[in-house]
């Protein structure tokens, strides 16, 4: 006979947790952009208590320093959204301040100084060419009217600039050869994203430090190109997707050679500058990281003979490494583990972790693991996902009943979610959803053929992925079918907005900053996505029937779901108007709606208190909506038509 639980039995959504949206803003760092300078290491910690401040750490011995005080904050705004926005070199840092957009300086032990005069240039992915007293770098001119102009610059240690190469719409990783004599850069034009085709150039540096006989060597319309690095020795590395894959290259002698053949991702898309996925040790061998089927994994190429060896490790995702003689430094997560900055010895296999994301873990009782999964979707199609189930020690659901789900689907749209430990994924399993995060056909992680099922399908596989991944539980008894939740910021906010207008399976949905008018889109966007369009939906003037018939927008007397909309004012990517057509929409045809601002915030929120207000107000919503409390249970943020559905 089974002894009754003694844990109160309280229904799903409505569960009491430990992790509260103040734990969850206070807990997460970001971290970022490695760099490894010697043996001191680099890095950018945000301080969501400091207004969303950027600020760069070093490690140098046993000392962690700050080497970047309020109000220095380190960010980049090329392309909008930035990366790339410092270099350590010989003891020396440069950085792009956020207020300002200068580059500054800070010479070993000193304050930073301003290197650039005030302008209308901003600046990104730097590399020192010290011999010539100056950085090279990506430049944008936002001085004339229309959109900036991307060019690659030398700026002089005295504050001069020097256009080095001009002409392409983007540029990005100028890398200088070991000896100083050749610089290597990916460019492309519109209407390419960088995922999509990019060209890779190298030029011999004159004496002049002007660039002469420049030289495509690899990359076109349809091969990304992405991190190329120079060998100790000068032979030039990168990772290209002419495969199917974004595999390891060499340029050899003139010739296009292999490194590792593999079904598996070396490369990123480049949303950011300065990522990095692999890096020499010697002449003779690489670390790198490659993912597979969604999953990180590390790993050593000898390069003679080809031979791929795993490197032990704790992460099944690896953001970001950086290697410097036996030293790998390593932003990493895993579904028990959330990110953490991390560096590995390879000598002895030491592993040192410098920097958390979650400074204090909750216990393991108010965890969920999430499950890996692949399910059938529209067209024969399989997608993945991580699926969380509800997990509280305290807690029990009553009998026979099945817990809410929120579905998530990811920003990009070309991203890709992770398993990494995150208490914003906590928050809501701690209190009985559950929560599934989809990569959807579009995400990267799966080769370019996944990529490229989105193609002039947004808005479609992205939607009809994240449809077929609620029914696949609730047919499996997992969850409950009248209580399908989807949520999505920015691109997974579109995916959101359509989901509930144009299918009857979510009841429910809130967008962060996200699309609902294909068309204003187009004409709101910032430079770098200003032909995003061109490839997810289709060229002019084909797409303007598809986007009559995909935006949100046109189509509100369908939506009859209630939505919560979160919506930053600076946001330049996705601007308010996207935002508040559909509220004032939905509050018009009777349809339970809240919608929430926040000063200060752009494309993503970076302050405490704003993830602080958002989550408390997104789970009010939803708790208000399915009845899990009364109504006059304290509010959060205001829902007009609510009487609808009471």
């Amino acid at each position: 006979m089974t002894a009754p639980s003694a844990k109160p039995a309280l229904p799903c959504g409505a569960w009491p947790s430990p992790i509260s949206a103040s734990v969850v803003a206070a807990g997460a760092v970001p971290l970022s952009q490695l760099a490894l300078d010697g043996d001191d290491c680099y890095w950018l910690a945000g301080r969501a208590s400091e207004a969303g401040r950027t600020t760069l750490m070093r490690q140098r011995g046993g000392t962690i320093t700050e080497i970047t005080p309020a109000p220095f904050n380190v960010r980049s705004r090329v392309h909008e959204y930035g990366g790339g926005a410092y270099l350590a070199h010989g003891g020396t840092v440069w950085f792009s301040h956020f207020a300002d957009n200068r580059l500054y300086m800070a010479a070993d032990g000193e304050a930073p100084r301003a290197l650039t005069a005030a302008s209308a240039m901003r600046f990104a992915d730097f590399v020192a060419d010290t011999r010539r007293a100056r950085l090279v770098s990506v430049r944008e001119d936002h001085s004339g009217g229309g959109y900036p102009v991307n060019t690659l610059c030398a700026v002089g240690f005295d504050g001069s600039e020097t256009v080095l190469v001009e002409g392409a719409d983007f540029y990005a990783a100028p890398r200088l050869s070991p000896d100083g004599n050749q610089l290597a850069w990916l460019s492309w034009d519109h209407p390419r994203m960088p995922w999509q085709g990019t060209e890779l150039w190298v030029a011999e540096v004159g004496a002049a430090g002007l660039l002469l006989n420049p030289r495509l060597v690899a990359g076109g319309p349809e091969e990304s190109i992405c991190q190329p690095e120079w060998s100790p020795a000068g032979v030039l590395h990168f990772v290209s997707d002419r495969s199917g894959w974004w595999n390891l290259y060499q340029l050899a002698d003139g010739e296009v050679e292999p490194l590792c053949k593999r079904a598996a991702e070396f490369g990123a898309p480049h949303w950011t500058f300065g990522g990095s996925m692999y890096g020499f040790r010697s002449e003779s061998e690489i670390v790198c990281t490659f993912i597979e089927n969604g999953v990180s994994r590390l790993a050593r190429i000898s390069t003679s003979p080809v031979r791929l060896e795993a490197v032990a490790n704790p992460w099944q995702e690896i953001r970001e490494l950086r290697v410097s003689g036996s030293s790998v430094a390593v932003l990493g997560g895993a579904p028990d583990l959330p990110l953490e900055l991390a560096r590995i010895d390879l000598a002895d296999g030491r592993r040192e972790v410098l920097a958390h994301s979650i400074t204090q873990l909750p216990p393991a009782g108010y965890l969920s693991i999430p499950e890996s999964i692949t399910y059938p979707s529209t067209g024969g199609r399989s997608a993945h996902a991580f699926y969380y189930a509800p997990h509280n020690v305290d807690m029990e659901a009553p009998a026979g009943s099945k817990p809410p789900l929120i579905v998530i689907g990811h920003g990009g749209p070309t991203g890709m979610a992770a398993s990494t430990l995150k208490l914003a994924t906590q928050f809501w399993t701690s209190r009985g959803f559950a929560v599934l995060d989809v990569n959807y056909g579009g995400s990267t992680g799966f080769g370019r053929a996944y990529r490229d099922s989105l193609k002039g399908q947004w808005g479609v596989v992205d939607v009809e992925d994240c449809v077929a991944g609620a029914r696949y539980l609730a047919m499996r008894g997992m969850v409950d079918p009248e209580r399908l939740v989807i949520r999505g910021s920015s691109a997974g906010g579109l995916t959101t907005l359509c989901a509930l207008t144009f299918h009857d399976v979510f009841k429910a949905g809130a967008s962060y900053y996200g699309v609902s008018d294909l068309k204003g889109l187009d004409a709101d966007s910032h430079k770098f996505e200003s032909h995003y369009n061109e490839y997810l939906i289709a060229p002019q003037p084909e797409a303007e029937a598809l986007y009559m018939l995909r935006s949100p927008i046109n189509h509100t007397a369908q939506l009859k779901r209630p939505m919560i909309f979160f919506q930053g004012l600076d946001d330049k990517v996705v601007p308010p108007p996207q935002s508040e057509m559909m509220v004032e929409a939905l509050r018009s045809s009777g349809v339970p709606v809240a919608y929430m601002t926040l000063e200060g915030e752009g494309h993503g929120f970076r302050r405490a208190d704003s993830i602080v207000r958002t989550l408390e107000a997104e789970l009010y919503f939803y708790q208000r909506i399915f009845g899990l409390i009364p109504p006059d249970a304290p509010q959060a943020v205001a829902i007009d038509n609510l009487a609808a559905t009471e």
